[in-house]
């Protein structure tokens, strides 16, 4: 081998040990970026959980409050107690089917 070949090939070895090193950095980033991923996930799930029974708080909230309000409002209440009669008409009738 001439001296022209053992330096290319000095340079060769030493090029594919940095593509080496780089590869495994980027396995190490990629690794780290699928579990920050995946806690994202996670946390997204825990807040969208926590929205939902918030949402339904709120809702029977407003179902009490609108129940249970003075004679000056009984129109919005019968309103809410006819809509609410519904949504349980429409749930029985799913049931049967």
């Amino acid at each position: 081998m001439t001296e022209e070949e053992k330096k290319l090939l000095s340079t060769f070895e030493a090029r594919l040990r940095h593509l080496i090193y780089l590869h495994d950095e980027l396995k190490h980033e990629n690794a780290a970026l699928k579990q920050l991923l995946n806690e994202k996930k996670e946390e997204i799930a825990k807040v969208q959980a926590n929205y939902m029974i918030l949402e339904a708080n709120y809702t029977n909230l407003k179902t009490a409050t609108t129940i249970s309000v003075s004679g000056s409002d009984v129109r919005e209440t019968k309103l809410r107690l006819s809509k609410l009669v519904r949504e349980v008409d429409k749930c029985i009738a799913l049931l049967n089917e």
